[in-house]
């Protein structure tokens, strides 16, 4: 799938020219790096036979209030031994990455890698020490057991290059740390897979009348599913036969946007379910105005196509 220039499907331009539709991309990857809570520390080996190599390690970390992912390391760990032995060093001083991505399968996931020196906290000197400490044992409850030891220390990643994926072919993008470190995460950012999950699983048949009837796919439909939900919308991907030709497959991804922005899962789920009832109407021909334009049903709903791909 490729990433194309949003193009307009529905009447969004024309009802509201000036309503945003789609989180920016600093928000996105505010957005993976609070949803997730653990990922892949890569450090530079310092082992022989594989001196240099990337070494890759699975880590839980939490925020800080500036998005700055901090670990809880043991001294004796082999990404913490790789960091010390290459802090000063000329091939890095001390640059890691931490790679997360959210729940899913396969590439069809939004995901983040943050490269940049990590530094060991001084609980004497670190002011947000005490939240820090707070945050791990609530969200990692093995903490309290360890986190007194004088093996374990808390490590602060600062990044100094972000870099962000939105999905197989959907957007890829170098993120600015500030504007990263500015940003807020979504307000369903927790409970977005959740509300994917039962979109598809509950509501596959009010998806194929959403791709037929506001969508305006007009070939056979292989399949439709909801890729993301935020407070600005949602992502439908769509699979489709082109042509006559059945071994034809194309695969197209829109942007159906909320008339407004949710503050809460209950609104989100009204305002999906607008979508799919007007969807419905507009398939059955109901007409609310028959001399204005946009009289159909869901014609005023913002849509468009952000990515599309032809698969053999």
């Amino acid at each position: 799938m490729s990433a194309v220039p949003a193009e307009k499907v529905n009447g969004d331009a024309a009802v509201t020219p000036n309503l945003k539709i789609r989180l920016n991309v600093n928000e996105k990857a505010r957005t993976v790096t609070s949803v997730c809570t653990s990922g892949t520390l890569c450090t530079v080996s310092i082992h022989e036979g594989i001196t240099g190599a990337p070494f890759g390690s699975y880590v839980d970390y939490v925020l800080d209030d500036d998005g700055n992912p901090v670990v809880l390391m043991n001294e004796m760990s082999m990404h913490t031994i790789n960091i010390r032995e290459n802090e000063g060093s000329e091939n890095g001083t001390g640059m890691v990455t931490l790679f997360t991505q959210l729940s899913g399968t396969g590439q069809d996931v939004s995901r983040c890698s943050l490269t940049g020196k990590i530094v060991k906290i001084d609980p004497k000197e670190a002011d947000d020490i005490d939240t820090i400490r707070m945050r791990y044992s609530i969200v990692h409850s093995y903490a309290d057991q360890v986190m007194d030891s004088p093996k374990f220390n808390f490590y602060r990643l600062i990044p100094d290059k972000i870099y962000f994926v939105g999905g197989f072919g959907v957007l890829a993008k170098w993120v600015d740390p500030e504007e990263y470190q500015e940003s807020t995460p979504d307000i369903l950012a927790k409970e977005a897979s959740t509300i994917c999950a039962r979109l598809n699983k509950e509501h596959a048949k009010d998806l194929r009348l959403t791709a037929q009837h506001l969508l305006d796919v007009d070939t056979e439909i292989e399949s439709v599913r909801v890729t993301n939900v935020d407070r600005l919308g949602m992502d439908i991907r769509v699979t489709s036969q082109k042509g006559a030709r059945r071994n034809k497959l194309i695969t197209d991804e829109f942007r159906v946007g909320f008339r407004i922005p949710v503050i809460s899962v209950e609104d989100a789920k009204s305002e999906v379910l607008k979508v799919f009832q007007e969807a419905w109407e507009k398939g059955n021909g109901y007409v609310w105005d028959e001399v204005e334009d946009d009289a159909l049903p869901g014609a005023d709903i913002p849509i468009a196509k952000i990515a599309a791909d032809s698969l053999e």
